[in-house]
């Protein structure tokens, strides 16, 4: 079925079946509902245990058969997907825009970066090389191979439905694994609709299934107890992904973590501070700053903070908040009312310690926040112990180098981090020392499909992306030939 078809099924009001193990599964169903409206307009299957245990044998066979297939012939697959996703790529934007409220610009800018994420595994998987290395006997052979770690299970956040689900499948997929994938509650469809194109290009029954669930613990208790999964990768927030860890390692399965995170943005004195508030525009604000690589702090040189903050504030005064199915639309709103409530009480407990509010700080209705600038903020504030997840911006000042950098690590987390100068030394030094597994350097949106993304310190563990991101989900077998005499 394609995109467009599953659809006018869903605008309908009427429910979608996840499909697991070949068949669909037809019992009890859950809402999803769009942020924007706060309407429910659609319903999926509410999977339990039961068809956990059927998506897990499903996988265990997939796995017997997929791993033996050759690259080549993966890669033409993956590439047939690449190519039915764009075909479909309003359908799936509207999809995406519907159930999270992203402004339907982003979407489409989102689907083109999932699939961006399958085309690049669907030309690595014919580049995963052996090795062969010298043997100190002359009569023995050695050599290295990569091969499948095993099945995977994923588990993928609401903030971005389609790329956190290609970033880890398209990788799998091209390694030789199978894929069980449970989507975030709040952002089912986008991971339906993924699945069943794979299904249309030729995609085998059982190498990438999707399994929904309202509550997600009954589903993932099968897949961690079975040895059968070899594989974890989440992206979500840091207690969870403790919790995922400890569990994880009663199997000893491999996992990769791409955690919460608290990113700093260093604005030296020397910067064009137009170009710098654009670039902090696109970093703090896209998805309405929910994304786990959005500055949470914004760090300004004394000299210039008063400048900045100005400018700053006339950029996000004049951004467009409304309906995400607009195309003038940049700022949608917030998933759910947890979320909202989370903005909230940062920005009630930054001004209540003697932050102020330059522009925003409030919301106009529904689950919209109006984007929002704090200047005066200090250490203390919940605001710079928590990740905000939302379209908040907070001004801090600094006095020198040492101070930034100390300012920038002074936190147990470590994804990403940003400075803007224009003093090549500097910008050197300062990205050398900053304790954060992505960096961009006058650039507020750094990540793209052939670079590694990931974490260090309460951030995670392992990459995604790129070379790095195959590797994750291969395993190397040492061989040994010992000749006849």
């Amino acid at each position: 079925m394609e995109a467009t078809q599953m659809l006018e099924v869903l605008e309908g009001g009427r429910r979608y079946d996840a499909v697991i193990a070949g068949r669909p599964i037809s019992r009890r169903t859950f809402p999803v509902t769009n942020p924007a409206t706060q309407n429910v307009f659609a319903h999926v299957t509410d999977c339990d245990a039961e068809d956990a245990i059927l998506a897990l044998r499903a996988t265990e066979s997939a796995f017997e058969s997929w791993k033996q297939t050759t690259a080549t012939y993966r890669a033409g697959l993956l590439k047939a997907w690449h190519a039915e996703i764009m075909r479909n790529q309003d359908a799936l934007a509207h999809a995406l825009s519907s159930e999270m409220g992203k402004p339907f610009t982003e979407a489409r800018g989102e689907i083109a970066y999932a699939a961006a994420y399958v085309e690049l595994y669907a030309e690595e998987a014919t580049r995963v090389y052996g090795e062969t290395f010298p043997s100190q006997h002359a009569n023995k052979r050695l050599l290295a191979s990569r091969q499948a770690v095993g099945p995977v299970y994923a588990i993928t956040p609401w903030n971005f439905p389609a790329a956190m689900i290609t970033r880890k499948v398209a990788p799998a997929l091209a390694a030789g694994c199978t894929v069980i994938v449970k989507p975030a509650e709040q952002t089912p469809i986008t991971a339906l609709i993924l699945a069943s194109l794979w299904l249309a290009v030729g995609g085998p029954e059982g190498t990438l299934q999707v399994v929904t669930a309202a509550d997600p613990l009954p589903v993932s208790k099968v897949m961690f107890d079975s040895p059968s999964i070899r594989k974890l990768t989440f992206t979500g927030s840091t207690p969870v992904g403790r919790k995922l860890y400890e569990q994880s390692a009663r199997t000893l399965k491999r996992v990769s973590l791409e955690l919460g995170g608290h990113a700093p943005f260093l604005i030296f004195e020397d910067a064009d501070i137009d170009r710098a508030v654009h670039e902090v525009m696109l970093c703090k604000f896209r998805n309405a700053g929910q994304t786990c690589v959005c500055t949470n702090r914004i760090y300004v040189q004394r000299s210039i903070a008063d400048k900045f903050a100005a400018r700053l504030s006339e950029a996000v005064r004049n951004l467009k908040v409304g309906d995400p199915s607009r195309t003038d639309t940049q700022i949608g709103p917030l998933v759910d009312g947890d979320a909202l409530a989370k903005v909230q009480r940062h920005v009630d407990d930054a001004t209540s310690k003697g932050a102020k509010i330059l522009v925003g700080g409030s919301s106009p209705g529904g689950l919209y926040y109006t984007p929002t600038v704090l200047s005066n903020v200090q250490p203390g504030m919940l605001i710079l112990e928590e990740e905000t997840f939302g379209p908040v911006a907070p001004l801090l000042v600094f006095d020198d180098e040492e101070e930034a950098i100390a300012k920038a690590n002074d936190t147990p987390y470590g994804l990403a981090a940003y400075l803007y100068t224009r003093d090549l030394s500097r910008a050197m030094r300062v990205s050398e020392r900053l304790e954060y597994g992505i960096v961009g350097v006058n650039d507020g949106a750094p990540s793209t499909a052939q670079a590694p993304f990931g974490g260090v310190k309460d951030s995670g563990l392992g990459r995604e992306g790129g070379k790095w991101g195959l590797e994750e989900f291969l395993t190397i077998k040492f061989v040994s030939f010992a000749l006849d005499s």
